[in-house]
């Protein structure tokens, strides 16, 4: 009878435990203080947006108080002049938890638009903070006024885009990563004329370059014949031009070029060669990307779009594990593997086997196929 009472009573006081350990550890949230100065940019500062990608206009407060002594969360919040409601925000720095933010002068034109400012045209919106912990959150007793000139971009962006002209190849489809922007890679031929249609068949909107300014109507001239890149960019009237030099078969074991992939046409690089696997004390070692070379000596990874670490064992050449996309500059992260079929060294399975690879810089995904040349 007492070992009963004993344990009813250990019971009893492992769930009251249980209890109070759960009530102490509800999440709590934590009340935010509001912030009262804005350091950058001053107030009634003035900015001219510039095209280049790397062009951006840095902000700055100071920081907010938690409650619970913990790193609040900050975000950037724009309005109309002389308006209460917000027409766009902005995270911080390090995902939200600096008092302070970089924003690129590619988003502020966003934010011009969303203001109703015109292309080229000049306009005032006014910006806060609101920091929070948890749910709760503060925002800024004060605002500053912004004066921003915004970019030259289209108020009417097409839905294709193509290259045409004598100095080009003539209809080739632009793909488009994002929203107003357009990308090929393509042959141009020096001293030729090309332009960009809205359609296939030349008689759609045309535009060309002015330099690296894009506009409607006209033609452009290509300095000299090579393979290049292009990036149109009509959010804000502007391009990239990039020459390539070379694009070739990176064998991550070597940590050097395997074999060169010419190019194709219809911004597709291909070339052939023998795939020699290296011998290691755990087995074949079959890992791959691709490298290009920019005429102007930059370089360039291209790796795995959906991180792997298998072999594809024989799957369809569409099938997502070949998509690619610009990686980091590191020997071994983002590669694919060969399947065994490729080992083509003479210590290995297959020798002298031949394979050939194909880059497809074309299409919604960017992708690759490796086949048996033989």
């Amino acid at each position: 009878m007492n070992k009963n009472i004993i344990k009813a009573f250990a019971l009893f006081g492992a769930v009251f435990s249980m209890s109070a350990c759960t009530s102490d550890m509800e999440f709590k949230d934590s009340q935010v203080s509001a912030i009262t100065q804005l350091y950058e940019p001053a107030d009634g500062k003035s900015v001219t947006l510039q095209a280049s990608a790397t062009a951006s206009t840095f902000f700055e407060w100071e920081a907010a108080k938690a409650e619970d002594s913990g790193s609040p969360l900050y975000e950037v919040v724009f309005y109309k002049d002389g308006e209460s409601t917000p027409i766009y925000k902005v995270l911080s720095d390090k995902n939200g938890m600096m008092n302070s933010a970089t924003i690129t002068h590619k988003t502020l034109n966003k934010l011009a638009a969303a203001a109703g400012f015109k292309s080229g045209a000049s306009g005032t919106v006014s910006w806060s903070i609101i920091a929070s912990r948890g749910l709760n959150q503060a925002e800024a007793t004060v605002k500053h006024q912004l004066n921003i000139t915004s970019l030259e971009g289209f108020d009417e962006i097409p839905s294709s885009l193509f290259i045409m002209g004598e100095g080009a190849e003539n209809g080739a489809a632009f793909s488009s990563p994002e929203q107003g922007v357009y990308e090929i890679f393509t042959k141009l031929e020096g001293g030729k004329s090309y332009q960009f249609c809205s359609n296939n068949k030349g008689d759609g909107t045309i535009y060309s370059l002015d330099g690296l300014k894009l506009r409607e109507g006209g033609s452009t001239v290509a300095p000299a014949t090579g393979i290049y890149r292009l990036v149109l960019d009509f959010n804000v009237a502007s391009a990239t031009i990039r020459e390539i030099k070379s694009l070739g078969l990176f064998f991550c074991p070597n940590n050097n070029i395997m074999f060169d992939l010419p190019y194709a046409g219809n911004g597709e690089f291909s070339g052939v060669g023998v795939v020699a696997f290296k011998q290691e004390g755990w087995g074949r070692d079959e890992r791959y990307k691709f490298l290009m070379e920019y005429a102007d000596g930059t370089k360039q990874f291209w790796g795995t779009k959906n991180g792997t670490d298998s072999r594809p064992g024989g799957l369809a050449m569409d099938d997502p594990y070949y998509y690619i996309m610009e990686t980091g500059n590191n020997q071994w992260d983002d590669k694919w593997k060969f399947d065994g079929d490729f080992d083509g060294g003479s210590d290995g399975p297959h020798p002298g086997v031949k394979t050939r690879i194909t880059v497809l810089f074309h299409g919604a995904n960017y992708t690759h196929h490796v086949e048996l040349a033989d």
